[in-house]
C-alpha cells in the first residue's frame, strides 16, 4: 500500500520558526528597551510583562511610558493607543477572508496583527491554513514578550546603554520590505507606498502616516481597477 503524502495544513514549527526569526531580531532588543525603560519610569516589572502580553501594541507601549508617569488617566491612554494603531484598520481587512470565520483562533489573530505579522502573512500562499498564521502571529508575540520580560527583570538591576538599538526597527522594516517586493509579480504597491509618503511628506508632514495610508488604499483600488479590465479582456 503506498503511503500517504502528509497534509498541506501539517506545516513543521520549524518552518514558521526561521520565517519570524528576522522579527525576532528586532522584537526582542525593541522589547528588552521598552521592559528597561517600563520599570525606569517607575513601573513593576510584571506590569510591563502583563502590558507585552495583553496590549502587545508596540510603538503605543513606548508611548503609554511617558503618559504613566504623568499620571494620566487610563482613558486617555487608550485613545491615544487607538489613533495611533487605527492604521491596522486598513491593512487588517485584506486579510479577514483568510482567518477563520469565527471563534477563538480568529480572535487572536486579529489581535496579534501587528506591522511586521501583515508583512509576514501576506507573503505565505492564500493556501496557508489558519493554524499555522496563528503560530507565526504567535511567534512574533513571544519574541515581543520575551523581550520585554528581559528588560523588565534584568534591566532595573545593570546599568545598560541602549544608544543605537532604536535602528533595529529601522533595519527590521528594511528587511520585510525587500521580502514583500520578491513576493509579489508587481512592485507597484511598494512604489505607491513611496509616493504616497513622499508626497504627504511635504504637503502634510504632521499627519504624514495617516495621510499616506490613505493615499495608498486610493492608489491600489486605482490601480487594481486598471487591472482588472486589462485581465478580463486577456480572458475573453
Amino acid at each position: 500500500m503506498p503511503m500517504s503524502s502528509p497534509e498541506p495544513d501539517a506545516a513543521p514549527p520549524l518552518s514558521a520558526l526561521a520565517l519570524t526569526t528576522p522579527v525576532a531580531m528586532g522584537y526582542i532588543p525593541l522589547g528588552i528597551v521598552f521592559g528597561f525603560l517600563f520599570v525606569q519610569a517607575g513601573g513593576a516589572g510584571w506590569l510591563a510583562i502583563l502590558t507585552s502580553i495583553f496590549v502587545y501594541a508596540g510603538a503605543s507601549q513606548y508611548m503609554m511610558i511617558p503618559m504613566l508617569a504623568a499620571g494620566l488617566p487610563i482613558g486617555t491612554i487608550a485613545l491615544a493607543t487607538l489613533v495611533v494603531n487605527l492604521r491596522h484598520v486598513f491593512y487588517g481587512l485584506s486579510l479577514l477572508d483568510r482567518f477563520p470565520a469565527r471563534g477563538p483562533l480568529r480572535a487572536y489573530l486579529i489581535f496579534a496583527l501587528t506591522d511586521e505579522t501583515f508583512s509576514l502573512l501576506t507573503t505565505l500562499p492564500a493556501s496557508t491554513p489558519p493554524r499555522r498564521l496563528a503560530l507565526v502571529a504567535a511567534l512574533n508575540h513571544f519574541w515581543w514578550v520575551l523581550g520585554s520580560s528581559i528588560g523588565a527583570l534584568v534591566g532595573a538591576q545593570a546599568r545598560l546603554t541602549l544608544a543605537g538599538l532604536d535602528f533595529c526597527l529601522a533595519a527590521l522594516f528594511a528587511v520585510l520590505t525587500v521580502e514583500q517586493w520578491r513576493s509579489k509579480q508587481s512592485p507597484a504597491p511598494l512604489w505607491i507606498a513611496l509616493g504616497a509618503y513622499a508626497i504627504v511628506t511635504v504637503l502634510a508632514p504632521s499627519h504624514a502616516l495617516l495621510l499616506a495610508i490613505a493615499l495608498s488604499v486610493l492608489g491600489g483600488v486605482f490601480w487594481q481597477s486598471r487591472a482588472n479590465p486589462a485581465t478580463e479582456a486577456a480572458d475573453d
